[in-house]
């Protein structure tokens, strides 16, 4: 299996609550909740780490509530390269309610002390030696600016590693000029990119060629229940997920993300990819956290995705957003 790192610059706690349709102004009662350590890297860590990968986690973590990132990470096997800072990381509550609405109320975190991204870059160098691929993800904390993030995607890839970025905003825009091997936005943060809303599927694929051309490899645009448009210089695949019950989305983008990096450096073919990754997305969304490969319906869920070239004959379009 790959040695892979993964970057994550805004650790959270996140307290993930399912719930009936919310009343405002009223007591509401909860079901299944749960308190984890999260953050974009982090939770793509703890996939392909179950995908048997071995995975270092690096990124700022603050040392005020640190403790609960140390033991997750010791429990998932994932080995610990955070570079600590002083502050508290941030403290995210995501309401999932009957029906597949979710609702995040994300807190504010540490601010970037003037020395952590040179620290930072000091402790990536020696770790960039010696792994297969880096996933750069997530937001950026206070303090940190995208062209810090865009100095990171170059280092890894000075020091000629493939570069999976998953980020939003200013944060995105600056990695991306920074020639990222991919990026995984979804249709929101790609709108964001763009400058412009994109309605239908012509627009989406405007967006992603003009990636393309801008020199990223492979862009991976996750469109909830319309499936994953993924485009490479093999050609451009489109993936249908199959029917599940939606308790929570959070964690889906991530799980989508550590199943295609999965399969591209196995060298599975393209069509085997798409299908791994968009079927464990799908497992990911039926419960609160990552999605689980050992899942008992996991093999259901692979047997029941589609993927065909994009566009195909039976193609359209039209996508609802």
């Amino acid at each position: 299996m790959a040695r892979i790192l993964t970057i994550t610059l805004n650790p959270a706690l996140d307290l993930s609550v399912e719930t009936s349709p919310l009343t405002l102004g009223e007591v509401n009662r909860t079901g299944h909740t749960l308190m984890e350590p999260a953050g974009k890297g982090i939770n793509v860590a703890r996939v392909l780490a179950r995908l048997g990968h071995s995975v270092t986690v690096a990124g700022l973590l603050g040392d005020a509530n640190a403790a609960p990132f140390e033991r997750l990470f010791e429990a998932e096997g994932l080995q610990d390269s955070l570079v600590r800072i002083p502050g508290q990381n941030r403290i995210n509550i995501k309401i999932a309610e009957a029906g597949g609405r979710v609702t995040d109320l994300n807190g504010p975190g540490f601010r970037v002390s003037e020395d952590a991204l040179q620290r930072l870059e000091s402790r990536l160098a020696p770790l960039l030696t010696e792994c297969d691929a880096v996933v750069i993800g997530g937001s950026l904390p206070e303090g940190f600016s995208p062209s810090g993030l865009a100095g990171l995607v170059q280092q890894a890839s000075r020091a000629g590693k493939p570069v999976w970025l998953d980020t939003s905003g200013e944060g995105l825009k600056a990695g991306i000029d920074a020639g990222p091997f991919a990026v995984k936005p979804n249709t929101d943060e790609l709108s964001g990119w763009a400058g412009m809303p994109l309605t239908d599927m012509t627009e989406v694929e405007a967006a992603v060629a003009r990636l393309r051309a801008s020199g990223v490899a492979h862009v991976v645009v996750s469109m909830g229940a319309d499936g994953v448009l993924w485009s490479s210089p093999a050609g451009t695949m489109r993936s249908q997920v199959p029917p599940v019950s939606v308790v929570s989305t959070v964690c889906a983008g991530d799980t989508l993300l550590a199943g295609m990096l999965h399969g591209v450096l196995a060298g599975q073919p393209d069509e085997a990819v798409l299908t791994f990754a968009t079927a464990l997305s799908a497992e990911c969304v039926q419960h609160i956290g990552v999605g689980n490969p050992d899942a008992p319906d996991f093999s259901s869920l692979l047997q029941q995705t589609r993927v065909q070239p994009w566009p195909g004959e039976n193609n359209t379009g039209e996508m609802p957003l």
